[in-house]
């Protein structure tokens, strides 16, 4: 039987499952909540990415900030599913999300030590804490759940074990991190296959869409907001406006241009069981990076125009234009099925990304980037509408 939460919350319900065909399902005011805290931990993470790409440790950056970028990730992603079936909007629920805020904030404040100084300490300690926070969510729920108890069980068993990994991994010599970091990035992510593999939760596709759909919102209004840091602190460097002109025009329409790739895709229609499911749920981790990671690249090439930073004008071009290509490569695989790849139109998307990353060597990569993207976005328009029959360019968009 399946119970919504309602705005006031209780003390105390059973966490039984929702229905996975719920209807007028959308995101609660808690979960928006937990978006925007979580969103501080991937603001830290970039602008701690941002400083070491300036600084030119481009190797030492990209890895470190895939290590973050892992634990924002990950929490956020297990305590969204967990939630789209187990949410009852009571008190001890309530209580524990907040304890998972608590523990992202941790992340945020250890992202640069981790980044700059390889000391994950704080960041595994806050990653622990949202962890363990879930453990208690799923005994709760494998209490209340008698068919799914096993499933419930395994995520809680599971979640435990990789935990202690993590704990005891800050006692092993430097040179074990990352192995040991790999060993249990895999713990982590084979968890879920199988704990669902005893029974499936009742998760719900449209929520789970808008739920991604949001943080993806989230995050690129962040990567907006860091780049329009950037540029003020340029021209209170007092650098000419028309030094970073096109670095302004470019960024905005790749930000522009990459929110419409996103949202004019049917997410809902392809969660359609566990295995396109997971896929689509773990690809996320490059959709959610890759989109921060633009707001990091942008940043430097401020920097770099203005006469800051390491790196050569291609290696600084880089930062921007392999995110950009990497987001748009990773939303149009996840939004399509393979057998559906079959005509001329779905060279579109592969020629654009290559084309996005030759602008690496050309003269102003940024403003010819967000004109590449706007371009892919008004030829898929024009493709979809065709395809459809005349019909309106902006449902036939979501084609």
């Amino acid at each position: 039987m399946s119970q919504s939460p309602s705005a006031l919350g209780a003390w105390h319900r059973p966490m039984v499952a929702r229905l996975a065909g719920e209807e007028n399902r959308t995101a609660t005011a808690l979960e928006l909540f937990f978006d925007l805290c979580f969103v501080t931990a991937v603001a830290q993470a970039s602008g701690a990415f941002e400083h070491e790409l300036a600084e030119g440790h481009v190797g030492d950056g990209v890895l470190g900030y895939a290590m973050v970028f892992f634990a924002i990730w990950w929490a956020w992603m297990n305590f969204t599913w967990f939630a789209s079936a187990y949410d009852t909007d009571d008190v001890p629920y309530r209580l524990l999300t907040l304890v998972q805020i608590a523990g992202a904030l941790v992340v945020a404040a250890g992202a640069a030590e981790a980044l700059q100084h390889e000391d994950f300490t704080v960041i595994t300690w806050g990653y622990v804490i949202m962890r363990l926070a879930m453990v208690t969510q799923w005994l709760r729920a494998a209490r209340s759940d008698p068919e799914r108890r096993r499933s419930c069980v395994r995520y809680a068993v599971g979640i435990f074990v990789v935990q202690v990994g993590w704990v005891a991994r800050l006692a092993l010599p430097e040179e074990w991190g990352l192995p040991t970091f790999a060993v249990l990035v895999l713990a982590e992510i084979a968890v879920p296959a199988w704990a669902e593999s005893a029974a499936m939760t009742t998760w719900h596709p449209h929520h789970i869409a808008e739920r991604y759909g949001l943080f993806t919102l989230i995050v690129l209004g962040e990567t907006m907001t860091a780049a329009t840091a950037a540029v003020r602190t340029a021209l209170d460097d007092e650098a000419a406006i028309s030094d970073i002109a096109t670095l302004v025009v470019g960024g905005v329409l790749t930000v522009f241009a990459l929110w419409w790739l996103y949202f004019s895709q049917n997410a809902p229609q392809r969660l359609t069981g566990l295995k396109a499911a997971l896929l689509w749920g773990y690809g996320h981790y490059l959709v959610f990076a890759s989109a921060a990671a633009v707001g990091a690249g942008l940043a430097v090439n401020v920097a770099h125009a203005t006469g800051h930073g390491h790196l050569s004008d291609h290696a600084a071009a880089a930062t921007f234009t392999i995110p950009v290509a990497v987001f748009i490569t990773l939303v149009w695989l996840l939004h399509h099925r393979a057998e559906e790849l079959r005509s001329r139109n779905d060279l579109i998307h592969p020629v654009a990304v290559l084309a996005v990353l030759a602008t690496t060597f050309l003269p102003v990569p940024v403003l010819t980037t967000g004109v590449l993207a706007a371009t892919l976005v008004a030829t898929t328009l024009v493709v979809a509408t065709r395809a459809d029959g005349g019909a309106d360019p902006a449902e036939a968009g979501a084609a």
